[in-house]
C-alpha cells in the first residue's frame, strides 16, 4: 500500500516535551512531501498557536491545518477557511449556563480569539500553557446571545477533582449533539458532534481523492482516537494514553524518540508494506 496522506497531532506526538519538532521528524516529513505525500497537522490548538509549526516545516505549499479538534481546517499561506463546523449558538448558550451552574471556568473560542468571563487563576494558568491573549467580556451566555456567535470550541476547566463527573453529566445532556472529551487532567474540550479530528481528516482525504487505507495518522490523546481509527495506519506514540494505544494499529516510539519519523521512514520513504 502506498500512503498518500499523513496527519499528526502536535502536543506529545509530533512535538517533544520541549514543544519542539526534532530535526529527524522534520526531515522525514519534508522527504515524504517531496515524494508527493500530503501532510497535515491535526491539533486541538487554535490556528494562531499552531501555524508556526507548519511554517517551521518549510514545506513550501499552502498546506491545510486541522484545528480545534477537527472543528476547523484552514490553509497555512492564504489563511483560507476551507472547513468549519462551529457549535450552534443557542446550544452554546445553554451549555455555558449549565457549566456556570456547575461552577466551572469556561473559555470560548470564536474567530480564532479567546473570550472569558473575567481574568482569574484559571485564565492565568491557561495563558502560562499557551501564551494566548484573551478577552474578558463578562457573562459569556449574554455575550453569545448579543453577538449571535457560533463558537468553534468551548473549553471547561475544573480543579475540584470532579472533571470525570462533569464530563459524565454533560454527556448525559448533550451527548447526541456535542463531542465532549478530556484533553488534560482538568480540561474538557467541547465541539460540535461532527467536529472531530477523524471526521475532519476524512473530509480532507475525500477532497483529495485519497482512500482511508492510504492515510497514516499519529496521536496520543483521546481526541486522536477516531482519527487513528479512521486511518489505514493509525499510530499511537508510546507515551499515548492507554485507550489510544488500544485503538491504534501500531505503536511507535515516544514523542521524545522521533516516533513520527520512524514510521514515515519505514512505511513511506522505504516502502515497507508488512504492517
Amino acid at each position: 500500500m502506498r500512503f498518500r496522506l499523513i496527519a499528526a497531532d502536535l502536543d506529545n506526538t509530533l512535538l517533544d516535551d520541549h514543544s519542539e519538532i526534532s530535526a529527524r521528524n522534520k526531515k522525514a516529513i519534508q522527504k515524504a512531501v517531496s515524494r508527493g505525500v500530503k501532510f497535515a497537522i491535526a491539533t486541538g490548538r487554535m490556528f494562531k498557536t499552531s501555524i508556526s509549526y507548519m511554517e517551521e516545516l518549510e514545506l513550501g505549499y499552502d498546506w491545510p491545518l486541522i484545528n480545534y479538534h477537527g472543528a476547523m481546517i484552514k490553509t497555512t499561506q492564504t489563511r483560507k477557511t476551507i472547513y468549519h463546523r462551529p457549535l450552534d449558538n443557542m446550544l452554546a448558550v445553554d451549555l455555558t449556563e449549565v457549566a456556570n451552574r456547575l461552577c466551572c471556568h469556561v473559555s470560548m473560542f470564536i474567530g480564532d480569539n479567546l473570550f472569558v468571563r473575567e481574568e482569574n487563576e484559571h485564565t492565568r494558568y491557561y495563558q502560562s500553557l499557551t501564551n494566548i491573549e484573551l478577552q474578558p467580556v463578562g457573562d459569556l451566555s449574554l455575550f453569545l446571545r448579543a453577538k449571535k456567535a457560533n463558537p468553534t470550541k468551548i473549553s471547561i476547566i475544573s480543579w475540584d477533582g470532579n472533571i470525570d463527573e462533569i464530563e459524565s453529566d454533560l454527556k448525559s445532556i448533550y451527548g447526541e449533539e456535542l463531542s465532549i472529551l478530556q484533553s488534560r487532567p482538568y480540561f474538557l474540550e467541547i465541539t460540535d458532534k461532527k467536529a472531530t479530528k477523524g471526521q475532519a481528516l476524512r473530509w480532507l482525504a475525500d477532497q483529495a481523492g485519497i482512500k482511508a487505507e492510504e492515510v497514516i495518522a499519529f496521536g496520543d490523546g483521546y481526541n486522536d482516537i477516531d482519527m487513528i481509527s479512521y486511518a489505514g495506519l493509525g499510530v499511537a506514540v508510546a507515551n499515548a494514553r492507554p485507550e489510544v494505544l488500544r485503538a491504534a494499529r501500531m505503536v511507535a516510539p515516544s514523542n521524545n524518540e522521533d516516533g513520527v519519523a520512524e514510521v514515515i521512514e519505514k512505511y513511506v520513504l522505504n516502502h515497507c508494506y508488512n504492517i
